[in-house]
């Protein structure tokens, strides 16, 4: 899907980035929609999280571009990268909480850091980004009083506490019960819609991922294996792609790992 620079908040274009001489993303280019969900999916270790930590700017390309509202991250300095996650919010893979800190103080905590507003302001913004996530009544738990989807809601309030117009979910969805689990997903899209945010989350959940998302990039191999629409790629004939959305235990991803013929391991005779 060509997006005008106007209607993409986020662009990778013809980025590589790797550890060591490891290659992660080959030459990739993307674009994240404004004010839309978009879905990062594929096989583990295709990059997903990689590309968060781009947009971030924890990670650095070794060529290409990302681009956030048309400025590129990757030669920013400290300074500017700092301005920049401002209008960030992240919603780190189980919530990531601060264990000593209250529910009340883990959503403070971007608000007392990165501006000088009144303790009375900011409780009145902490409790109203709580209500958003359903957990008010929470404020005064601690992170061990609370269960995963909980811990992973207060860390949802956390993110949007500084009205970001961008939010990056890693996971949002793992280790959840189906109905945390689909609490999570009405949350994502309910606040994306509800604030004009825009929003990129790391799933490898299908039914959910496929329900809320309105664009949908598949990685593979370093590449963009499809990108489109949630029907779109459902009806890809990529083999890949198609082996992927349909959960298949063989395809281009082989079950079994490359080795010697059966042959060759127990002999003729014990092919008999």
């Amino acid at each position: 899907m060509a997006l005008s620079s106007s209607d993409a908040l986020v662009e990778l274009r013809n980025l590589t980035f790797g550890y060591g001489e490891r290659v992660i993303l080959d030459d990739v280019s993307l674009s994240i929609p404004r004010g839309k969900v978009t879905a990062l999916m594929g096989a583990s270790g295709g990059g997903k999280t990689t590309i968060l930590r781009l947009m971030g700017g924890q990670n650095r390309a070794q060529s290409g571009q990302v681009l956030f509202d048309g400025q590129d991250v990757t030669p920013m300095n400290q300074s500017q990268i700092y301005a920049a996650r401002r209008r960030m919010g992240m919603l780190f893979q189980f919530g990531a909480l601060f264990a000593d800190l209250s529910v009340f103080d883990n959503v403070a905590f971007p608000l007392r850091e990165h501006t000088d507003l009144p303790e009375a302001l900011i409780r009145d913004i902490v409790l109203m980004k709580l209500n958003a996530v359903g957990l008010r009544g929470a404020h005064d738990l601690m992170p061990s009083d609370l269960s995963g989807g909980m811990a992973r809601r207060i860390a949802l309030a956390r993110a949007i506490a500084l009205d970001p117009e961008l939010v990056m979910y890693d996971e949002p969805f793992s280790g959840l019960d189906p109905i945390s689990l689909g609490t999570a997903a009405r949350l994502i899209r309910q606040l994306n819609d509800s604030m004009g945010l825009t929003s990129v989350f790391v799933s490898h959940e299908l039914e959910q991922t496929f329900t809320i998302s309105d664009h949908v990039i598949i990685l593979a191999n370093g590449k963009i294996a499809m990108q489109g629409t949630p029907e779109q790629v459902r009806q890809s004939a990529d083999p890949l792609v198609y082996q992927y959305v349909n959960a298949l235990a063989d395809g281009p991803v082989r079950f079994h790992y490359p080795g010697p013929s059966i042959v060759e391991d127990f002999g003729v005779e014990a092919c008999v």
